[in-house]
């Protein structure tokens, strides 16, 4: 009889269905400006109420998980309102985006911009938010990342994807949004960024 060896993980989680959430408590446990928005995995600045009192552009981003802390690690002032969790390699939810659209735009007169990277899935389940934002309302612009140079339609791929240009985006983004600029004076200059990536 032999007998079975047990391998070591290559990884350091402590359980594979619950590494979402316990990478998005680590977050807020170590950033005292973030918190969860109850029932979502998603991290929303602290004083979001701030933003729509001032009448801010909010800025929301987010994806699929595995690359964490990824758009939580923006999470804050001068940065993304809110980053938005799927499970590991996966859109979002169409309901936790717009759960989120909702808690940091609802009576915000500066509307909501989303930052969505150029997957399939994502401008899908971010567009479908959006639209039931807008019919709630809320004033929502979105702009797509799409600067990957590796990728083309020729590819037969659904297009160049949204890479590390995000960073950038979300920088640009939150700089404007912070000095106050209006949602139609950041969108229009965010798409005319990413072109010339």
């Amino acid at each position: 009889m032999s007998a079975q060896t047990e391998y070591p993980s290559k990884k350091i989680i402590n359980n594979p269905s619950a590494v979402v959430d316990e990478a998005l408590d680590g977050v807020v446990l170590s950033n005292k400006n973030v918190q969860l928005l109850k029932g979502h995995r998603v991290l929303i600045r602290r004083g979001i109420q701030c933003v729509r009192e001032r009448g801010l552009v909010a800025l929301i981003s987010g994806g699929g998980s595995g690359h964490e802390p990824a758009h939580g690690g923006f999470v804050g002032h001068g940065g993304l309102s809110a980053a938005i969790a799927g499970a590991v390699f996966t859109s979002p939810p169409t309901k936790s985006i717009l759960a989120t659209i909702c808690a940091v735009g609802a009576s915000n007169r500066g509307g909501v911009l989303l930052i969505v990277k150029n997957y399939t899935g994502d401008r899908l389940n971010f567009g479908m938010a959006a639209e039931r934002a807008k019919q709630e309302g809320i004033k929502v612009d979105m702009v797509i990342v799409n600067e990957d140079c590796a990728l083309s339609s020729v590819d037969k791929t659904a297009g160049r994807r949204g890479l590390c240009g995000t960073v950038i985006i979300h920088k640009i983004a939150g700089a404007m949004a912070e000095a106050g600029k209006s949602l139609d004076e950041i969108a229009p200059f965010l798409r005319e960024t990413i072109k010339n990536m």
